[in-house]
């Protein structure tokens, strides 16, 4: 029995075509014929070469790991609701290709993108799911780059072309103010996220202010954290009666937890004394007293939805905006009109 070790001039020559013809598909480049992409795997198969112990089979068709970096601190991971549904979402449909999650935390975009960059040379994954989107974004460019198949969690301004997934934030924040307005709550504020991440919030926070002459209404950037949420709260809370917000939008529901506490401490009634109203709908909204009005979406579908579209990529089969269902309101205790 031959010893030599097969390389990737041996599957070229088999096949027929260049090494760089072998490299394009197993990196799953464009470029090359879907006859001759199956030619290269059945050449590598016969000769028992692959390039690497990677995460997908030589046919292509399945990949074995799928990575997720996240932007956050591992504290506020564990506690907050959003994160832990979306990761189960895609989790549910990794396990029907049986596909494991590669997830980590990273502390900046700049160590994001060299762990992907990382991943993917390395074949420890078969793609990416890209989450926490701002304006410019210096992942669409290095992922565009490798050849990385992902899936982008953003609104497609935002996402650079990249195939993504998305819910119409900027729409739930106009029906949130509109349903508070509406209530007669004319001093509006928002407790929001980090800014580069939710400028589509604030932008459509100011625009529906202004278009219902909301002369009172302001927003906070925070960290999303309960901390930062309560700081922000007490900051509103504590000024005078008469430019005290009587109704404060939270950007997510561990501020707005906080947020009631704050109100508590600070002997105020809600939502006789102000109104709250979070985003994502946990059971941490359902849970509190009185209930939290909330935003609500189903974040395991979108988590679920992101996968199916990312394996989409990989296949080749899918491409282009996926919005899915934008979130809706789920009015509770929590809100009414001011001084009810």
């Amino acid at each position: 029995m031959s010893t030599t070790r097969v390389t990737i001039k041996d599957v070229a020559a088999r096949a027929g075509v260049s090494k760089g013809a072998v490299s394009l598909a197993f990196n799953h480049k464009p470029g090359l014929s879907d006859a001759t992409r199956e030619r290269i795997f059945g050449a590598a198969r016969e000769l028992g070469w692959a390039p690497h112990p990677t995460a997908r089979s030589l046919a292509g068709a399945r990949v074995d790991v799928v990575g997720l970096a996240l932007c956050r601190p591992a504290r506020l991971l564990g506690l907050e609701p959003f994160c832990m549904e979306f990761v189960s979402g895609v989790e549910s449909v990794l396990i029907e290709h049986s596909c494991a999650l590669l997830l980590r935390l990273v502390r900046s975009a700049e160590e994001e993108i060299a762990l992907q960059e990382s991943w993917w040379r390395a074949r420890q994954v078969g793609g990416a799911i890209l989450v926490d989107f701002r304006a410019d974004d210096p992942r669409v460019a290095v992922v565009r780059r490798l050849g990385l198949p992902v899936v982008a969690v953003g609104h497609p301004s935002l996402t650079g072309g990249l195939t993504s997934v998305w819910s119409d934030d900027a729409g739930a924040v106009t029906e949130a103010v509109r349903y508070l307005a509406g209530l007669g709550h004319r001093r509006i504020a928002r407790v929001g996220g980090v800014a580069a991440l939710t400028a589509l919030r604030t932008a459509a926070f100011d625009t529906t202010a202004r278009a219902l002459g909301l002369a009172g209404a302001r927003q906070l950037d925070t960290d999303q954290s309960g901390e930062a949420g309560a700081r922000a709260t007490r900051s509103l809370l504590t000024v005078a009666a008469p430019d005290r917000p009587t109704a404060i939008v939270y950007d997510n529901d561990i501020m707005a937890v906080a947020g009631l506490a704050v109100a508590a401490e600070l002997g105020l009634a809600v939502p006789a004394d102000v109104s709250v109203l979070a985003w994502d709908d946990s059971e941490l909204c359902r849970i509190t007293r009185p209930t939290l009005s909330a935003m609500s979406h189903d974040v395991h579908g979108f988590g679920a939805d992101a996968a199916r579209t990312l394996f989409g990529v990989i296949s080749g089969e899918g491409s282009g905006s996926h919005p899915v269902p934008a979130p809706v309101l789920a009015p509770r205790g929590s809100t009414g009109p001011p001084g009810a």
